[in-house]
């Protein structure tokens, strides 16, 4: 075998293995701090959301796989079993570091911004991977407030899906079926229609708002702790300042989530948002049903995807 080839078999080994890795360790942390403050929904939860991504992998890694030990599959198979019957027919309606942020919180209590970003931080240090990526871990947290700093805070993760496809599987699910409709319809707007390049805005559907300047919207990096600006992505879709030129793909900042816990949150605020222009709004969410479904069913296992999304027990 030529010697390029079996680097590349390496490399290719070592990337599987640290999603393995970083799955295990991640249910095993949620288990960990399910024990202090019970919450079997979110383990729930996070266990669907990682089997779901380690079917579509590469390579693709079974809950088996991933759990490994006999014992504690046949455990978990017990207390969780749907994730086990679900992962291959029903899609996440988030990413698995968001359970884990709703967890922390959850525990920390949302007052306490320092210890969630603190404990947020020193898992990510934990987990493995190179300091550009780290498969499913959140690269940045967001955190939105009316009126701060005494109002009640709410906090957003980064999608944690490496690749393009379950990126935009998940922040399609997210628009249908988790984020609240301003939040999903600003995505909407640039959610890739079928043979158009990304960052394209629709040209008969516009969703996009513009949060009030009271709003706190502020996002840090979990790798470093360091303030980040919104990218370019993040300033189209919800009117928020910035200079920055480079965009992540619409939908996958911390921004979504952190800014949807708000609007459902807090009403007042989400009535001071200038409702936005609109259009063929069932045009649009079609659309991404139609990618969803193109995207799932061509993994193999999902071909018989019926739309449905996985709702926690």
């Amino acid at each position: 075998m030529a010697a390029a080839e079996l680097q590349r078999r390496e490399e290719f080994l070592v990337e599987g293995e640290s999603f393995r890795q970083n799955a295990f360790l991640i249910i095993n942390e949620m288990v960990a701090m399910e024990r202090q403050r019970p919450n079997r929904v979110l383990v729930d939860e996070v266990l669907h959301s990682i089997f779901f991504l380690g079917k579509i992998n590469t390579p693709p890694y079974s809950p088996e796989r991933i759990l490994s030990d006999a014992d504690l599959i046949r455990e978990f198979k017990i207390r969780f079993p749907l994730p086990f019957e679900k992962c291959s027919s029903q899609v996440p309606r988030r990413s698995p570091f968001s359970c884990v942020l709703d967890m922390v919180v959850d525990l920390t209590g949302q007052v306490n911004e320092g210890a969630i970003r603190q404990k947020l931080q020193q898992l990510v240090g934990e987990l493995r991977g190179d300091i550009n990526k780290k498969p499913l871990v959140s690269k940045t947290i967001c955190v939105s407030q009316s009126n701060p700093p005494g109002s009640v805070r709410y906090y957003g993760v980064s999608m944690s899906t490496d690749g393009a496809v379950p990126k935009k599987i998940l922040i399609g699910a997210s628009c249908l079926s988790k984020w609240e409709r301003y939040v999903a319809d600003a995505v909407m707007t640039y959610y890739p229609e079928p043979n158009t390049r990304p960052f394209v805005k629709k040209t008969y559907f516009d969703g996009t708002i513009k949060v009030p300047e009271n709003v706190r919207c502020e996002t840090f990096d979990l790798y470093d702790g360091g303030l980040k600006p919104p990218c370019k992505s993040c300033g189209e879709l919800f009117g928020l300042a910035t200079t920055e030129t480079r965009g992540f793909i619409h939908g996958n900042c911390a921004e979504a989530e952190s800014l949807s816990k708000l609007f459902k949150g807090d009403e007042a605020v989400r009535g001071q948002v200038p409702a936005p222009t609109g259009g063929d709004r069932e045009r649009a969410i079609t659309s991404i049903h139609d990618a969803l479904k193109r995207f799932v069913r061509a993994f193999q296992g999902f071909s018989q995807w019926t739309d449905s999304f996985y709702t926690p027990q």
